[in-house]
């Protein structure tokens, strides 16, 4: 084994910290553009085509929407249409996010084929989670590429973003009265603050 000296470690570093930043970056994008990508999603109806994504990456971000928020007592991502929502906010997205989160698609099919022999869609429930389990870094799981890890974060942080700001997400999964979220802030109806 070779020792790595500092300016290798310095730019393994900066690598890591720059995959991070993208997926923070694009999480924070989804979040502010939630409303209008939930409507353009909703408005396409059932005849929702993909414009960002290929049919096999639009495959790809459903099984993996709902390998995150599964359906439960409550629809699971998929069903509340995250992966319609996360192709509108790619259309918006800016170009070097769109580049990296397409570029942690192809990643995550060609790191599922070097473990398993098939596409993240072709491979098994488990062996899906298995390498889910490794991108997180739990389970005493051996370290994925930060390439990985960074696409890993951006998706689960728009699935996030886009289920909890639908009404399912909102009001049965989190039992919201209309209170967490305002539409509009009316400010203080207290005749002494008019």
């Amino acid at each position: 084994m070779s020792p790595v000296n500092r300016r290798q470690a310095l730019r393994t570093m900066a690598a890591g910290t720059a995959s991070a930043l993208w997926a923070t970056h694009l999480t924070a994008f989804a979040q502010q553009v939630a409303d209008h990508a939930h409507v353009t999603a909703a408005s396409e109806g059932a005849a929702f085509v993909p414009k960002v994504l290929t049919p096999q990456q639009f495959r790809t971000v459903g099984v993996l929407v709902d390998l995150i928020l599964p359906a439960t007592e409550t629809p699971g991502a998929k069903a509340v249409n995250v992966d319609r929502y996360i192709d509108v906010v790619l259309r918006t997205a800016p170009n070097v996010d769109r580049r990296r989160f397409l570029g942690g698609l192809t990643w995550l099919d060609t790191r599922s084929r070097a473990l398993f022999g098939k596409s993240f869609v072709g491979a098994t429930p488990a062996q899906q989670t298995d390498l889910l389990t490794r991108l997180s870094g739990t389970g005493g799981a051996r370290p994925e590429a930060p390439a990985g890890v960074a696409f890993f974060e951006a998706i689960k942080g728009m699935t996030i973003a886009g289920y909890y700001t639908t009404e399912v997400g909102l009001r049965q999964e989190l039992g919201d009265d209309g209170r967490l979220m305002l539409a509009r802030f009316e400010g203080c109806t207290h005749p002494e603050h008019q």
